[in-house]
């Protein structure tokens, strides 16, 4: 049950043996929680507007504030992880969501909730990376890792569609503070099973100093560049303002990009990692795919409230289906993963998402749940759920040990930055499309276009599986690489 071992200081400690259920469980914990942070605002997006005063469009930035704190500290957080042990920093990481979670709910004002928003970012941004290189060490290869990911995808997905859920019910019986207030329970748990469950790792030999200006860099560039993108409803994009703003965020992202070939320190990413296809395909892919899914939560979550005139409560039921489509697509996955490549599936899957964000498109002022987002609902969140376990096991295929912290980070830290771009974007795009005149039928026809331009982004990702990743045959059979059966029975 326990090891024991010496510590630094010469004393011999107990530390809990390795569990790999146990650590499957938390690490499901935590992707659920960090995924279900993404979404459970967003219907309670209009309450917390009037109850702290934040205007339409800067009501955004309780979205942006956590996916841009979370994606640009990322890798920061893989490298980290590497570097200091993946349990230790999965524990701080909890313990600072946790934290920044509970003081979120008591806010009075708009700063003080959107600084709580960047806290959970940075907690998330050391646990993410933590928990999904622990994921990868425990379950390296075969069947036991398509299961293992397919129950990660699965937790994923159930975080972000169940977040809409469970934000509306919340936000209507228990009011949106505890779309803040949730998380705390769930932090805990996360921490009691990581103390149980994980054994304490060796960190990496260490060499340089993390690379914290390479961070700093990358994390500003990408903010300045979603600012700039949402304060083009007010600026127009060749106005001194924007150009300005978006000049300053490239240069930013080109000195980050100088900082990491050059740097005495260790890089938070070594670029060389992106000559392997399989991680470059897998986080181009995995780049659009995020901006598409974030911008298609905010969609119909407005649509059915602002236009359909649905109550919070009743919105939240209604994303019911898309969660339930996920998990189905994910546990899918699992199935056919088993006999076919991952890149057949995230082919299959991209086309199946961006056949319902298509359908998406046809809204209108007129429609109704039934009619115009049941049936998509269903067919994008399938298809999404295909996606979601190969994305993450071609991202880490042939990546050393050693880096395994650093392509977890990069994977996650470009799905937020893409999730933050991608609202940004596409939902400045649906701005404009409905003009001054805002009426039901005008919110639509808005919303309308964002999803048609996240059907076109879903399809840039099916090229870029076809001509980046190259084929493979499916993962090796039971018995020749571990499955998860015998390895979960040594608990």
């Amino acid at each position: 049950m326990y090891t024991i071992r010496k510590s630094a200081r010469g004393r011999a400690g107990a530390e809990p043996a390795p569990r790999p259920g146990l650590t499957l469980a938390a690490v499901a914990v935590v992707q659920f929680m960090v995924s279900l942070d993404l979404s459970v605002v967003n219907v309670g997006l209009p309450r917390i507007a009037s109850g702290l005063g934040f205007g339409a469009v800067g009501v955004t930035w309780v979205i942006h504030a956590y996916a841009l704190s979370f994606g640009g500290l990322l890798l920061l957080g893989g490298k980290a992880a590497d570097r200091y042990g993946r349990k230790r920093v999965l524990q701080l990481g909890l313990g600072l969501f946790g934290l920044a979670s509970f003081l979120g709910g008591l806010a009075q004002e708009p700063g003080h909730l959107v600084a709580a928003r960047v806290a959970q970012g940075v907690g998330a941004a050391a646990l993410a990376p933590a928990a999904l290189a622990l994921l990868t060490a425990t379950f390296p290869a075969g069947r036991a890792r398509v299961r293992a990911f397919g129950i990660w995808s699965a937790m994923n997905a159930a975080g972000g569609a169940f977040g809409v859920l469970i934000g509306g019910l919340l936000t209507e019986y228990a009011g949106w503070r505890w779309v803040m207030f949730v998380n705390v329970p769930m932090a805990a748990t996360a921490l009691a099973m990581a103390w149980r469950g994980v054994a304490a790792d060796a960190p990496a030999e260490r060499g340089g100093r993390p690379d914290v200006l390479g961070a700093v860099l990358a994390t500003a560039g990408v903010t300045l560049l979603v600012f700039g993108v949402v304060r083009t409803d007010r600026h127009p994009w060749t106005s001194a303002a924007t150009v300005t703003t978006l000049a300053a965020a490239v240069a930013l992202l080109a000195a980050f990009v100088l900082v990491e070939r050059s740097t005495a320190r260790e890089p938070l990413i070594r670029l060389g990692l992106l000559a392997n296809r399989s991680v470059a395909g897998a986080n181009a892919y995995n780049l659009l795919t995020g901006a598409a899914l974030s911008s298609s939560f905010y969609f119909v979550s407005l649509y059915l409230q602002r236009v359909l005139g649905t109550e919070p409560a009743l919105t939240g039921l209604e994303f019911v289906p898309f969660a339930l489509g996920v998990i189905v697509g994910s546990f899918l996955a699992v199935k056919l993963g088993y006999r076919l490549p991952a890149r057949t599936l995230l082919i299959a899957g991209g086309l199946m998402t961006a056949a319902g964000f298509a359908w998406f498109g046809r809204i209108g002022a007129d429609g109704s749940f039934l009619t115009d987002v049941l049936g998509p609902s269903v067919v994008a969140s399938v298809g999404f759920g295909l996606c979601l376990a190969p994305i993450v096991s071609t991202a880490t295929t042939g990546v050393a040990p050693h880096e395994a912290g650093a392509a977890s980070g990069l994977l996650n830290s470009v799905r937020q930055i893409g999730a933050s771009l991608g609202l940004a974007a596409l939902g400045t795009a649906a701005h404009d499309r409905t003009g001054d005149a805002v009426t039901p039928a005008s919110l639509s026809d808005g919303y309308a276009f964002g999803f048609t331009l996240g059907a076109v982004l879903l399809l840039g990702a099916v090229v870029i599986a076809l001509t980046v990743l190259r084929r493979s045959g499916p993962p090796a059979p039971a018995g020749r690489t571990g499955d998860l059966e015998p390895v979960a029975a040594a608990d």
